[in-house]
This record gives C-alpha cells, structure tokens and sequence, in this order.
C-alpha cells in the first residue's frame, strides 16, 4: 500500500474541511489564529506533495524551488495573483481557485458597497455616534441618487454580470461597461448594457464605478490620479477586485480634495495594512476584505478547495484548475 501524500493546510480553515482532507491524506494544518506566510510558510512546504493555501501565501519560482515534491496548491479564492502560474507550469505544478460558488454572494457585497457610499452610510453612523444629530436639516448628508443613474463596471466576469443584473434590474441603473472582450449580443441584451472600448469612457460617463477586473501586473495601478481625474465629481468608485489595482493613495488625495464624492474598497494593497491617508477621509466606506464573507460560501470555497486537492491525487485531474496540466 502506497504511502499517503503529505498536505500542508496553510491557514486556518473549517474544521470539518480539515476532517474530509484527513480522510486522504497526511495533514499538517494550521489550527491556530495566525497565518503561516513567508517563512512560516515555506519551511513547511518540503515533503508536501500539495497545500491548501488562501491569498496569504504566495507561491513563485523561489518558494517551488525550496519544494521539489510539490505537485499541486489549491487556492481558496477566485482570484489567484498569489500564484505564479508561469513558474507553476515551468514546474510542473497545478493550481486552483474557487470560482462560481462565491459569485453570487460577491456580487451582493459589491452592490451593498455600492449603497453605503453613494448614500454615505458609514460617515453618517459615525456622525450619530458622534453625538453630532442635533436637529434635521435639508442638506444633512446628502448622497446620490442610485435608482436612474449610470453605473459603470470595469471587469464583466461573472461577478461583474452580477452586479449589473442588480443594477439594472433592481434599480433601473443604466450601465456602461468596459472588459477585455464585448459580451455576447444576448448578454448584452438582457442587462441592457453599453460596451465602452476604454475604461476611460466609463469613468468619464458612470455614476457609480465598480472594479470586478483580476489583478495582474498590467492592472497595478490602473486606477491613478489621471484616472480619477476622468470622473465626475459627484461620482463613486467602488473596488472589490484586488489591491494595488487602484493607486490608494492617489485616492485619498482625490477624496480630500473632493475630485470624487466618496469611494468604498473591500481591498487595499499590501493589505492589511491600510494607507493611513484612506484612514484619514471621512467620505470612503472601508471593509476589510469581506466580499465573500457568508458562512455558507466560505464553507463552499474550503470545500472546493479540498475538493480539488482529492481528485487531483485521486484522479489526476482538479476540478478548476487555473494551470494548463502538461
């Protein structure tokens, strides 16, 4: 009888996750409140033929190096710029992520954002705790309109589709929107949606702009002064994509100077630490990378996680690879 293959379970997860892998395989899991990242991460990595790993650890060419029986990593995300997938090729090695399960749930998260900023939920709960309602006014923290206006996506995926159904299903929004390749004619039907071949044109006409595009070093920084610049004043940019697309400081320079109306992020680059000057303004709504968050489909994504992990070892094949398998 063959020995097991050995996994590393790099952050902590749901315990029954942990059972199911244990029922397969050898496994060391981190079962405490850090996050094994860096060295932490790497030191363990020898003798592992796979590891569970969310957006913490990091996974190029210096880390396989350092981990020649490695043969797959399943990622507990969507996104996966954590993973180098050319140096896993090179390798030899598959990767994962967890599309589908979590879309839905993302999209509903991205759209709330969307509300606390363009109706200033956030600024207007800490004036109240502030003890600063004194009276009603007319213009007390007044927002803008969300029903009947223009709302922008940058990145029509799965997740950015969803948003836009509930904009203009929901909210009679009109929508713009820019992607790498135009959406299918029906598609485009059905959200009612104008294709903008720049992602200058949707920042110069939208409302309301939600980033939802995968991060890749071509995407750093996408989002900068010049762009922001592009936007009305009395518009909102909202980003649940990934960090170091938009140039965070930039923003907060924009936001203080009120270039833009308020802005709303889930994601920060070299999160989680966040740029003191976004903690400075008051008009931006700011979550700590929770887009996901439901039990059910955190529950789905450590499942398909594992899942990937099973029937690579089992049957040679993941079920969502992000790697073309040699």
């Amino acid at each position: 009888m063959s020995e097991r293959p050995h996994i590393l379970v790099a952050s902590p997860t749901f315990p029954e996750v942990i059972a199911k892998l244990r029922a397969h395989f050898e496994v060391e899991a981190n079962e405490g409140d850090d996050v094994w990242k860096g060295q932490a991460f790497t030191s363990r990595l020898p003798g592992k033929s796979g590891a569970f790993l969310t957006g913490a650890q990091t996974v190029n060419a210096e880390v396989l190096a350092q981990a020649p029986e490695l043969k797959i990593v399943a990622n507990m995300a969507v996104g996966f710029n954590n993973l180098d997938v050319a140096a896993l090729e090179a390798a030899g090695v598959v990767g994962t992520n967890t599309p589908d399960v979590l879309t839905e749930t993302t999209a509903d998260f991205g759209f709330a954002l969307l509300m606390a900023t363009a109706r200033r939920v956030t600024e207007a709960e800490h004036y109240l705790r502030a003890g600063l309602w004194g009276k009603w006014s007319y213009d007390l923290l007044l927002g803008s309109e969300i029903h009947g206006s223009t709302l922008g996506i940058i990145g029509m995926g799965r997740i950015g589709q969803g948003i836009a159904r509930r904009g203009v299903h929901g909210f009679g929004m009109n929508l713009i929107y820019h992607n790498r390749s135009q959406l299918d004619a029906a598609t485009e039907a059905e959200l009612k949606a104008h294709y903008a071949p720049t992602k200058e044109e949707v920042l110069e006409k939208a409302d309301h702009v939600v980033l939802v595009l995968p991060y890749t070093p071509a995407a750093h920084h996408l989002i900068g002064a010049a762009q922001i610049a592009l936007m009305k004043p009395t518009a909102t940019l909202v980003n649940i994509a990934r960090g170091g697309i938009v140039d965070d400081v930039a923003l907060a320079k924009a936001l203080q100077a009120k270039t833009i109306a308020a802005a709303g992020l889930d994601v920060f680059e070299g999160e989680p630490t966040v740029a003191k000057e976004l903690l400075e303004c008051s008009n931006v709504v700011l979550t700590p990378h929770i887009a996901s968050a439901t039990l059910q489909t955190r529950l789905q994504m450590a499942h398909l996680a594992a899942d990937n992990l099973i029937a690579f070892f089992k049957e040679g094949k993941p079920l969502t690879p992000v790697t073309q398998q040699r």
